[in-house]
Formats: C-alpha cells, structure tokens, sequence
C-alpha cells in the first residue's frame, strides 16, 4: 500500500477511535451514575483508548514519512503529527493533507487514487 493511502486509512481509524473514546467512552465512564449499565459500558469502551495509542503511533510514523517525502515544513508537520490527539481534528486536518499532496505533490497520490 502506498504511503499516501496508508495515512488516509490511519487518519480515519485514529479520527473514529479518538472521537469514541472521547466523546462516548470517558462521559459514559465518569458522568453516569455510579454502577449503572452505562458506566459499565464506558468502562469497557475505555479499552479502545489502548487500540488508539498503538495506531496512533503507527499514524505518527506514517504521517512524519509523509511529510519529509512531500518536504513540508516543520510547522505542518507538526499540525499532522498532533491530529490525532485532539477530537476531530484529524479529519479537518487529513482534508488539508490530501488537498495540499494533490496540489504540490501529486506523484505521492499515485495512479490508483481518486
């Protein structure tokens, strides 16, 4: 799989863990009643923010790769690299990517993408 589909999948799968973990998972654990069916559930929804750290760090590596071959600047980069650490972000920020890959540098694209 190329590199630019390799980010877009990781993009999306860290965008999807981070934004359950956050938004359903931790207000499940801490803010419904104590022992209720719904804590528990957030409770065992908690375990996704384990899956989110190991492919975020899949994510990162990916997404510095990215960035060196289309010799973006360190402050995108960054943007990139801290994506996946805010809720929702990633996804503004992967539609960014995939504009500014398509417009600068669009031999990372490849042939097979739409």
């Amino acid at each position: 799989m190329k590199l630019f589909s390799s980010y877009r999948v990781l993009a999306f799968v860290v965008g999807v863990l981070l934004a359950v973990c956050a938004l359903v998972a931790a207000p499940l654990k801490y803010l419904a009643s104590e022992g209720s069916s719904l804590q528990s559930f957030g409770e065992d929804l908690s375990i996704l923010w384990l899956l989110h750290g190991w492919i975020f760090m899949v994510y990162v590596v990916v997404a510095f790769l990215l960035a060196r071959r289309a010799r973006w600047s360190v402050s995108f980069t960054l943007l990139m690299l801290v994506a996946g650490l805010i809720p929702l972000l990633i996804f503004w920020v992967e539609h960014r990517v995939v504009q500014k890959i398509r417009a600068e540098t669009p031999e990372l694209v490849g042939p097979t993408a739409a």
